[in-house]
């Protein structure tokens, strides 16, 4: 019998099959542990201009029942026009559609918590001094589930 014997290795440039080693054996444990598939899903929702350029987005993952809001950016000339509102409304319909009970997001403190704030979305987090001089927030916002149409009661 071979002894193995591990030792730490840093690599600063990982190849692209060795974090897809390491997010598989997480992935797999989490589903083990919770015994429900992850069910990961990435999505995104522009914001195009009349070329069909880019002007902003939101990019999303949603897994077991809730979206992870990854990215959420707008340019300059997008910004408080209501943008930013639609983007966030339509990825939590399209989340909500698919049976997401919940979204979370962090956010920096020069970015946009207020925004995120009169959204409906309620901090549960903050590290201060992340980025120096600044915080990181946490916030989640329970979505609203579907409701089935409901037909009329007829009438005897």
């Amino acid at each position: 019998m071979t002894r193995r014997r591990h030792v730490l290795h840093l690599d600063e440039k990982p190849a692209a099959a060795d974090v897809a080693r390491i997010v598989a054996g997480l992935r797999a444990f989490n589903e083990r542990q919770t015994k429900r598939p992850l069910n990961m899903r990435k999505f995104s929702v522009y914001v195009r201009d009349g070329d069909g350029e880019i002007a902003g987005g939101l990019v999303g993952v949603t897994y077991w029942d809730w979206l992870y809001i990854d990215y959420l950016w707008l340019g300059e000339g997008l910004r408080r026009r209501g943008w930013g509102r639609r983007l966030l409304r339509e990825a939590e319909r399209v989340c909500r559609e698919c049976g997401c009970r919940a979204v979370w997001l962090d956010t920096f403190s020069f970015q946009a918590p207020g925004f995120y704030r009169r959204m409906g979305y309620t901090d549960f987090g903050r590290m201060d001094e992340h980025p120096s001089g600044h915080a990181r927030h946490f916030l989640w916002k329970r979505l609203a589930r579907r409701q089935a149409k409901r037909t009329p009661a007829r009438r005897r």
